[in-house]
């Protein structure tokens, strides 16, 4: 049995981010190795998720700012 590597409700399956699809330019579709054209939001069976398709999110950074924060 696979062990399950990520959280599936931190992650959600979509087939962007899995190991048989390419993702175009466009990002609009999807290419998928086992089904074809599928929306990015999609997911099959034999998805697999890859680490390294994730886009991770940007960090907020807070520009309010005074004085005392610097202060020593």
């Amino acid at each position: 049995m696979k062990q399950k590597i990520i959280d599936s409700k931190k992650y959600p399956k979509k087939c962007s981010n899995c190991i048989f699809a390419r993702v175009p330019e466009d990002k609009s579709v999807v290419l998928c190795e086992k089904k074809g054209i599928v929306e990015p939001d999609s997911h099959c069976r034999k998805y697999e998720y890859d680490p390294f398709k994730r886009v991770p999110q940007k960090s907020v950074i807070s520009t309010d700012f005074t004085a005392e924060d610097f202060a020593l």
